[in-house]
């Protein structure tokens, strides 16, 4: 297994997926899961590995899926200002 820091470098990113479903003996009632991990944006193979497991797995009907990716290990910003200050 790699690292968090080796996925980051191999551009995973923070994925956070808010997971609506409706609960198994009260259809009508929906219930919210956070689910938080690594992962490759746009295809997002892991969440997907996630929600395949979940359809066939848990009894709760998913209804929907809002997914938020960030890199976490950007490059560095640089700002160039042209100016001079002079302290006497």
């Amino acid at each position: 297994m790699m690292s968090d820091l080796n996925l980051m470098l191999k551009d995973y990113r923070l994925t956070t997926a808010e997971i609506l479903y409706h609960l198994p003996d009260y259809p009508a009632l929906l219930q919210s899961f956070v689910w938080q991990n690594l992962d490759i944006a746009p295809k997002f193979p892991v969440l997907n590995k996630f929600l395949d497991f979940w359809e066939h797995e848990i009894e709760g009907k998913l209804h929907s899926v809002k997914v938020s990716s960030t890199q976490i290990i950007t490059p560095a910003k640089f700002i160039y200002c042209k100016g001079e200050l002079n302290i006497h």
